[in-house]
């Protein structure tokens, strides 16, 4: 995996509305492979702080605990796909 995705799958999992299934689709990592992934790339407090988050019930990061309401992967402003850059007005 380049580092540019490294980046993103790590941006990615930081952000509470992006689910694991998201990242999923995009990269191909499961949960774990994104678990391990954070474990490696990020400082361990920084780590420890991440898992905190995803398993405090704040995140979303489980399809399964989501709203209903919510029926798509990212902001409706943003590209498809292509690096995910909001497009420019």
């Amino acid at each position: 995996m380049e580092r540019i995705d490294i980046d993103r799958v790590i941006e990615m999992a930081w952000e509470d509305r992006t689910p694991f299934e998201a990242i999923t689709i995009q990269f191909g990592l499961s949960e774990a492979d994104t678990i391990k992934l954070m474990r490696t790339e990020l400082k361990r407090t920084s780590f420890n702080l991440w898992r905190e988050r995803v398993n405090s019930g704040v995140s979303q990061k489980h399809l399964k605990k989501r709203s209903d309401d919510i029926k798509r992967f990212k902001c409706s402003r943003q590209k498809s796909i292509s690096m995910n850059k909001i497009s420019k007005r």
